[in-house]
């Protein structure tokens, strides 16, 4: 793993910043908050956090540019929580549209289980170098009122009332919908594994 990689998150106001910044220099690298477009196609890995509602991180992104800018990013990206959600090509939440990168739609969990579901939970199915060493159906922590359906770009699936994809890949973009700079060792394996990445995984 290349030790002086250049680690942006890209700060648009809407992410849990701060935990990922640890969490990353917990693995011995720095990672570095940008909004400026040159700088995050500078990088040799981005992460895209978010926290908060879809229509107005949306927004944000909007206002800034960025909506334009990571589509068309070429090294690899993650995609944390929220920031997973606005990858995919619509959220019911504020009826917002994405940056149609997964092609997957994210809905809300029915009344049929307590929304939000907060806790830990297992994730399986995994199938990613993003998993290199994390066992199947070990525990991740998450923070979420709505899912992606399984799809096409599933990764890693979990099981909420219904089985429901948690983790996505297409070319070079990745995201999850669980928290890993809050999911122990597996999140920190899972942090550990993306910075490894090249495009070849």
């Amino acid at each position: 793993m290349k030790k002086n990689q250049k680690i942006v998150i890209i700060d648009y106001g809407a992410g849990n910043i701060q935990s990922i910044m640890f969490a990353i220099k917990r693995l011995g690298f720095e990672a570095e908050l940008s909004s400026d477009a040159e700088e995050i196609r500078k990088a040799d890995k981005v992460i895209f956090p978010g926290v908060g509602e879809a229509g107005s991180a949306m927004k944000m992104l909007r206002s800034t540019g960025l909506d334009e800018v990571i589509p068309t990013l070429k090294q690899p990206v993650l995609g944390i929580c929220l920031g997973m959600q606005l990858m995919c090509n619509y959220s019911e939440e504020g009826d917002t549209k994405g940056l149609e990168i997964f092609d997957a739609d994210v809905k809300r969990f029915d009344n049929s289980v307590k929304v939000p579901q907060i806790g830990w939970n297992q994730i399986t199915n995994l199938d990613s170098h993003l998993f290199d060493n994390v066992e199947n159906g070990e525990y991740v922590y998450l923070v979420h009122s709505y899912y992606v359906p399984e799809c096409v770009d599933e990764i890693a699936r979990t099981e909420y009332g219904i089985n429901y994809s948690t983790a996505l890949h297409r070319d070079n973009f990745y995201g999850v919908q669980f928290h890993p700079e809050k999911s122990s060792k597996t999140g920190e394996q899972i942090l550990k594994n993306f910075l490894k990445l090249d495009l070849r995984s």
